[in-house]
């Protein structure tokens, strides 16, 4: 398994920023993030120190470009969990792999999807979840769902076949983006994709049945939610982190309450403009590079700890 003193999670403004910071530290950095939704070509007026407009496209290339030249290696890679390690600090897993790591910066952003089940804030922590590792114990033997069309709800799928052989994926009307290779899994595991879109949740005093728009319904006594790809959220349901609504908990610092979890930029709330993601990045790297010279024995080398560079 790779290891690395610091991951960050998000390539967006609020990630690059923190990277560039903890790179020219001399901390080894690894960045995991696809393009952010800020990386189109809309123009931007009022960044601090641009005279004329530049397109939010230019200015992540120009922060990955940056982050880049202080060496943090940034990878294009689908996060699938997030989990505390066994011997302490936390384990990413992605579609490519494993990477250990001393500590996280999370900067994901805020997901804005939503299941579209009329009643679903009803059923939450009555048969609905949000975290696989969390509470699939609870669901021994019985039957349960997953929501979501990506390789996050396969992967939850697959996680969840360790308490239950009773698991399929509902796509909540959306088209499968699912990989081969998971999709390969998920047959050879007998996890079924269904299309169909859930409307409306019954039972009492949990969940027991689905009702789909087409007015057909299914036995289920769990519904987990891993729509897209996984969030702040999702990983915050899984390390324990403190959250305020959608968004995560952060002291002035961009501490959160798990040590060696900072969180930057949009996932925590407040003002959400790129100059205020790019300061709290700064702000996570400070406190993240204190941590890691404190906790992580090989925090100081400029060197990777793999060939990778």
């Amino acid at each position: 398994m790779e290891t690395r003193p610091l991951v960050i999670i998000g390539a967006g403004p609020a990630g690059l920023s923190a990277a560039v910071y903890t790179a020219r530290a001399g901390i080894p950095t690894l960045v995991f993030g696809s393009a952010p939704k800020v990386a189109g070509d809309y123009d931007i007026d009022n960044y601090f120190g641009f005279d004329e407009t530049i397109t939010g496209r230019e200015l992540i290339e120009r922060g990955r470009r940056q982050a880049e030249r202080f060496g943090a290696v940034l990878r294009d890679d689908r996060i699938l969990g997030l989990h505390h390690g066994d011997d302490g600090g936390f384990r990413i897993t992605t579609e490519a792999g494993e990477t250990a790591a001393c500590a996280i910066i999370l900067a994901t952003g805020v997901s804005r999807v939503r299941p579209g089940i009329s009643n679903i804030a009803d059923y939450e922590g009555k048969g609905v979840s949000y975290c696989v590792s969390c509470d699939g114990f609870f669901y021994r033997g019985l039957r349960v769902k997953v929501l979501g069309e990506g390789v996050f709800a396969a992967n939850q799928a697959l996680e969840l076949l360790h308490y239950t052989p009773h698991v399929s994926i509902c796509t909540q009307g959306k088209a499968a983006s699912i990989t081969p290779e998971f999709m390969t899994r998920l047959d050879e595991a007998g996890i079924a994709v269904d299309d169909r879109k859930i409307a409306s949740l019954e039972g009492t005093p949990a969940l027991s049945v689905l009702r789909y728009e087409d007015g057909s319904t299914e036995e289920a006594q769990g519904l987990f939610i891993a729509m897209g790809e996984a969030s702040s959220l999702d990983f915050a349901y899984t390390l324990g982190v403190e959250r305020n609504g959608v968004f995560l908990g952060a002291d002035s610092d961009q501490r959160t309450n798990i040590p060696g979890v900072f969180a930057a930029g949009d996932c925590t709330g407040g003002f959400l403009q790129i100059a205020v993601a790019v300061g709290e990045g700064a702000k996570a790297a400070r406190a993240a590079i204190s941590y890691i010279k404190e906790e992580c024995p090989f925090a100081t080398s400029r060197r990777n700890t793999t060939t990778e560079s």
